[in-house]
């Protein structure tokens, strides 16, 4: 008779193996749980680097054709949050962007990729911004796995249409956050 307890550790044990290896990840080697004064945008009163983190990511699903980051501050008193970084297009052989990347005048980005408008008004990364005195906002960095290999959409599109196409065209997604406060 085999032992339940046995079996029952080998089933978890294996389940593990089996799921545990695929997880769709993103990590950063230039950030982790709070943004600094590297990430801060530079305009509307403040006064950082603006630079876009570093970003890598694994384990993407089959079918994948093509990436897309965002960067989005729900906390943002606008009612509808802040987008602070749209870029899709990004081709699927593609598993990181260097730090800086979010600059479209630092060429950084794969040449294909196309960086949209943020609720800035400008085109790339626009880093971290509250408001003083508004408290700790919550910034969520995404990667879109997406089952076409373009959005057929162009810089100028609104942050609410590239979602509405990259919701429409997702196989999975991850996510870091990360945190800011303006003194």
């Amino acid at each position: 008779m085999y032992n339940s307890k046995l079996i029952l550790a080998l089933m978890l044990l294996s389940s593990c193996i089996i799921f545990g290896q695929n997880n769709f990840t993103l990590t950063s080697s230039t950030l982790s749980g709070q943004a600094t004064i590297t990430e801060e945008f530079n305009g509307f009163g403040c006064v950082g680097e603006n630079m876009s983190p570093a970003l890598s990511w694994k384990n993407a699903p089959e079918g994948t054709k093509s990436f897309a980051i965002t960067m989005y501050d729900p906390d943002a008193p606008t009612g509808s949050g802040w987008w602070h970084w749209v870029v899709f297009d990004i081709p699927s052989d593609v598993f990181q962007l260097v730090q800086n990347a979010g600059n479209p005048e630092a060429l950084l980005a794969p040449p294909e990729a196309i960086q949209a408008l943020t609720n800035y008004g400008t085109e790339g990364y626009g880093g971290p911004c509250p408001p003083s005195g508004h408290g700790i906002h919550k910034y969520i960095i995404t990667v879109y796995a997406l089952k076409t290999e373009t959005l057929r959409l162009d810089k100028t599109v609104n942050p609410a249409i590239a979602g509405y196409y990259l919701w429409s065209n997702t196989l999975a997604k991850a996510s870091l956050i990360a945190y800011y406060e303006k003194n």
